[in-house]
């Protein structure tokens, strides 16, 4: 325990916006990294306050406050028969039990994992995307229909590529719905509004 820990340290959320002080969060993850060092975290007031530069009785308060917050457990080993401290041993907690490392990342990144598939939306739709005027001539023809391509384009690139007040999902459909309108004797609702649209194109 002479040499600094080279292990990496583990400070999760519950620790991060804890009401502590900064360096008593530093000092938990001091201990994590301590656990995975050696297994589990024996180092004394001492051995902290040479690390961080500061007392013993800075170390002790932030201890305390570790413990107070639950986020720590504290086993004292006294040598058999006197009141001498053998060994401390400092635990970190979760929901007040004790808990190693590995097995706080285990639970750590399992929440995490739930918590991003719930907030994680899926969709096979497809976003619109406005076609060109030479993709409307390319399907027209393959239609074999007479709907001019530059009229349908104009048409709705007038209403922003809107049915109504709907935004428009498939052009394709909405040029299968334009040959329908020819076959029918009725005017539709399309007819109409283009009728408008090329009588108000004539005084542009």
């Amino acid at each position: 325990m002479k040499d600094k820990p080279t292990f990496w340290a583990v400070l999760p959320a519950n620790v991060r916006y804890a009401d502590i002080t900064p360096n008593a969060k530093l000092l938990y993850a001091e201990i994590t990294a301590l656990q995975q060092m050696n297994g589990e975290c024996f180092a004394t007031n001492r051995y902290f306050s040479k690390l961080y530069n500061k007392n013993k009785v800075t170390i002790s308060r932030w201890i305390k406050e570790l413990r107070d917050k639950g986020l720590i457990n504290v086993t004292i080993v006294y040598k058999e028969g006197t009141k001498e401290i053998a060994n401390r041993y400092i635990d970190i907690c979760d929901e007040g039990n004790s808990i190693n490392v590995k097995q706080l990342l285990t639970k750590k990144l399992k929440n995490n994992n739930t918590s991003n598939n719930n907030n994680t939306t899926y969709s096979n739709k497809k976003r619109f995307k406005k076609p060109s005027i030479n993709d409307i001539i390319v399907y027209c023809e393959e239609r074999n229909n007479n709907i001019c391509a530059e009229t349908f384009y104009d048409f709705y690139e007038s209403k922003d590529w809107k049915i109504g007040k709907t935004k428009m999902k498939d052009w394709q459909a909405a040029i299968r719905t334009w040959e329908k309108r020819d076959s029918k004797s009725n005017k539709s609702k399309i007819d109409t509004h283009l009728e408008e649209y090329l009588k108000g194109k004539k005084y542009l």
